[in-house]
């Protein structure tokens, strides 16, 4: 890709983040974000997004939510109940992958960047088999708007070429969009969740990448 292919994707996601942004906390503001949490919850485990990708006891990934992010901590609660470790994600430096530390209901957090939490340091390292994904857009093809740092693309690309991973976007029913813009670098997801539906992307996304 050229330089002025490069910059003009880069303008086309900024101005979508700004739109989406506000379209999130918009959804958040008009429903009922507990209920839309734990109607996320009860689709994500009735549409068995995790069967094909998760085996018994496998790690999820998930996140501690900020602002007008959909909130998964009742599924995160559910699927600890259900046998699977909890991990949540720590940024250790730009351009890095994301590692994820284990989590249990209870554990004290610490500050993160934008106003997230983390695990302490002390808590173990783990490798998710799912992983549980914030964004501020998805389209149908699976392809999501993040918060520009790339750190999911980054961490999903790693982790697809060790093995088999299963990546779950979870938001609103009202961020979907049209089309996402993307390049090679972007990630697609296997299922996108809101609190109205659950979208299989394909069979073509979440195997072992090459």
């Amino acid at each position: 890709m050229v330089e002025s292919e490069i910059s003009s994707l880069d303008e086309l996601k900024r101005e979508l983040r700004k739109k989406a942004k506000l379209r999130r906390a918009e959804a958040a503001a008009a429903g009922d974000p507990e209920a839309a949490a734990y109607a996320l919850c009860e689709r994500v485990i009735g549409a068995q997004t995790l069967s094909r990708g998760c085996p018994e006891g496998c790690v999820v990934s998930a996140y501690w939510p900020i602002g007008s992010e959909v909130d998964p901590r009742p599924l995160m609660h559910r699927l600890h109940e259900d046998g699977h470790p909890i991990a949540l994600p720590v940024v250790v430096a730009r351009g890095r992958p994301l590692v994820f530390r284990a989590w249990r209901s209870g554990d004290p957090l610490e500050p993160a960047g934008l106003g997230t939490r983390e695990p302490l340091a002390d808590r173990p390292e783990l490798t998710p088999r799912v992983l549980i994904v914030p964004l501020l857009a998805f389209d149908r093809a699976g392809y999501r708007l993040g918060y520009g740092g790339g750190f999911y693309d980054r961490t999903l690309t790693g982790l697809r070429r060790a093995g088999e991973t299963l990546a779950v976007g979870v938001a609103y029913a009202a961020q979907e969009v049209a089309e996402v813009p993307h390049d090679g670098d972007d990630q697609p997801l296997d299922w996108l969740v809101t609190e109205a539906e659950a979208i299989e992307i394909g069979p073509k996304i979440g195997s072992k990448a090459e």
